[in-house]
C-alpha cells in the first residue's frame, strides 16, 4: 500500500460520496408503485434526449466507501460534517451557513480533519498538545522525520 497523503484521503472521500450518491434510494418497507410500466414507441422517442445512467457501484467500491465513512469517526462532529460536505462538493458558502462558521474558519476545520485522517491512516496519532497548524503542515511528511 502506498503511503497516505491528504490528496489521496480527499480523493477517497470524494469517491465514497459518489458511490453513495449512485446507490438506489432507501424506501420504506412495502413501498410499491401501482402504475403500469409505460413503454414508449419509436414515435414517442423521436426528438427526446437519451437518458444515460451511470452503472451501479460494484461491491469493492461500496466496501471502500464504507471504510472511508468510518474514518469520519476519528473527527469531532463539526469537523466530520465539514469534511463530508466537501466530499459531496458542497460550496463553501453553504457549508458556512449550515455549520455557522466563516469560510476561512470552515476551510481550516476541513484541512485539520483531512490531516488528522491522514495521520491516523499512517498509524500515528498526533499529541493533544500539538497545534492544529502542526498537524496540517506535517500530514504529508509522516513517512519522513517530523521536525519538532
Amino acid at each position: 500500500m502506498r503511503e497516505w497523503t491528504t490528496a489521496r484521503v480527499q480523493d477517497r472521500l470524494e469517491l465514497a460520496a459518489d458511490v453513495f450518491a449512485q446507490l438506489p434510494a432507501v424506501k420504506p418497507q412495502g413501498y410499491f408503485n401501482a402504475w403500469p410500466e409505460y413503454f414508449h414507441t419509436f414515435a414517442d422517442q423521436v426528438g427526446q434526449e437519451p437518458q444515460m445512467r451511470r452503472p451501479r457501484p460494484n461491491p469493492r467500491q461500496i466496501t471502500e466507501a464504507e471504510e472511508a465513512m468510518l474514518w469520519l469517526r476519528w473527527l469531532e462532529k463539526d469537523d466530520a460534517r465539514i469534511v463530508w460536505l466537501r466530499a459531496n462538493r458542497t460550496p463553501w458558502k453553504k457549508i458556512g451557513w449550515e455549520i455557522g462558521l466563516s469560510r476561512p474558519a470552515a476551510n481550516r476545520h476541513w484541512q485539520y480533519g483531512v490531516a488528522l485522517i491522514t495521520w491516523r491512516l499512517s498509524g500515528r496519532v498526533p499529541s493533544a498538545k500539538r497545534s492544529r497548524r502542526f498537524v496540517i503542515e506535517n500530514a504529508d511528511r509522516l513517512s519522513r522525520k517530523i521536525v519538532l
